[in-house]
Parts: structure tokens; sequence; C-alpha cells
């Protein structure tokens, strides 16, 4: 009997998000249930098999890394209870780690926002998050005139609300960095 002892990527992956991804077995639901997968270079159960396969730099400039939106449908969906989302988010991670540059320019500034308004909050603000985001990317007007209907309509908060253990997220994060993650 031979045993697979399994590529570099998939033990590196399983000690950054503890995902035994030999285990998928292709079956296909995580990518049939993905909302995004239209927009995706390499469906999620390809991500799978490429991961399987050792193949790191395909993964890491992938967009799909970028386009997840780790609403875990796919980690839902999955016979064997892999963590598919956590495997992608645990790719953008080493992507950002290693310097990677993203296949969708302007998603690693918005993924940047998206923590840092977690971090400063507990909470997403929408408001804030697109501020910073506009501002980052340098493109202020193009959604003007939707933030104003969206806030006259009551859709976003004009002031962000704060979690009472702002502390704990702190935590957190420090904690994510300590281990390899985010960085703080």
């Amino acid at each position: 009997m031979t045993v697979f002892a399994g590529s570099g990527l998939e033990k590196e992956l399983e000690a950054r998000c503890g995902e035994k991804v030999r285990l998928c077995l292709q079956c296909g639901k995580c990518s049939t249930g993905c909302l995004f997968s239209s927009d995706m270079d390499i469906l999620p159960h390809q991500v799978m098999k490429l991961a399987q396969l050792g193949q790191k730099e395909t993964l890491l400039k992938s967009r799909t890394i970028w386009i997840c939106a780790s609403c875990v449908t796919c980690t839902a969906r999955c016979p064997n209870d892999i963590d598919v989302a956590g495997v992608i988010d645990a790719l953008r991670q080493m992507a950002l780690a290693e310097g990677v540059a993203a296949a969708e320019e302007d998603i690693p500034v918005f993924h940047a926002c998206f923590l840092g308004n977690i971090r400063a909050t507990g909470r997403i603000s929408e408001l804030v998050l697109m501020g910073a985001y506009k501002a980052l990317t340098r493109d202020l007007f193009s959604d003007l005139g939707l933030a104003v209907k969206m806030l006259r309509k009551g859709k976003v908060k004009p002031v962000p609300s704060l979690v009472r253990s702002r502390r704990e997220i702190r935590k957190i994060f420090k904690e994510s960095k300590r281990q390899g993650g985010e960085r703080e």
C-alpha cells in the first residue's frame, strides 16, 4: 500500500488553518454553492485540488483568493466538514505575507481597510470602510451619489457603533499576529 505524504503546501495550510486539504473528495458542492464562482478564475473545489498538488504559486496569484467573501457557504456544504473558506483565507494571508501581487490590485487595499475597521471598532461600519477604501484608491467621487442615497434612506449609519469589548478584539489581532496571521 502506497501512502501519499502530501504536498508541502498541504502541510503549510494545515499548520496555518488546521484543515487537511487531502480529505477533499472533489465533489464540487463548495463550487456549486459559491455566490461568487462566476467571478473566480479558480473554483473552490479546484483550489482544494491545486493545494493537494502543491500549486502554491498558481493559488497565490489567483483572483479567487481575493474575490472570496468568506461567507462560508462552501464550508457549510462540504460533506467532509473541510473549512474551504478557511483554506482560501489562509492562502490570502500567505499571499500577503509573501508579498505576492494580487490579481486584483485594489482588493488588498479593501482587505486592509476591512480588517482595520474591525480592529478599530470591533465591527464593520460600511461608511467608514468605504470612505477609507475610496480615499486610499483615490476614487472618492464615483459612488458619492449612492452613498448619499443610502445615508438618506438609513441604509448606512453615519456614526459607527462600537463593541463593548474592543480590548478583546485587539487581543485577537495580537494573537493572530503572534501565530503568523494578519499583520497588526
